[in-house]
């Protein structure tokens, strides 16, 4: 597996492990993680708090972000989408999308690359989560 995958991997479970939702995000810079970050809607009490929107911000003013890649457990939701397309990344690597569908083709008509590893770690931590907590995995995306 790919390490900034794993770094999101961590993310994710950092997240889990502080009683929020196990989705964690990486931005990369020419091989470098310069931003990382993991959902804190719940410990935040945020509704914005998404690990990719913790992520970008996490990795501060850089410029520009268009040769970045953001890396994330789970496919972006159109909040996370529309951030992605308004800072100019270029390149969204994705644990997975079968737990939610996100935003992966309003991303690809911004023109922005989505790849879904479709990776089991990703599926069964966030199938195991939704499960457990569905009323607080509806609360955001909504059914």
């Amino acid at each position: 597996m790919d390490k900034f995958m794993k770094a999101a991997i961590e993310e994710a479970k950092k997240g889990f492990l502080e009683g929020g939702i196990p989705i964690g995000s990486i931005l990369v810079r020419n091989g470098e993680i310069i931003g990382r970050g993991h959902n804190m809607r719940i410990q935040k009490n945020d509704p914005l708090a998404h690990a990719e929107i913790i992520c970008i911000r996490n990795a501060g003013r850089i410029g520009t972000y268009s040769d970045t890649t953001l890396y994330s457990t789970l496919m972006p939701c159109y909040l996370c989408a529309g951030a992605v397309v308004q800072f100019g990344i270029k390149k969204v690597i994705v644990g997975e999308a079968e737990n939610f569908k996100g935003a992966s083709e309003f991303m690809k008509e911004h023109g922005i690359e989505v790849i879904n590893l479709n990776d089991s770690e990703c599926r069964e931590m966030m199938g195991k989560f939704i499960q457990k907590n569905t009323d607080i995995w509806y609360e955001d995306i909504g059914k």
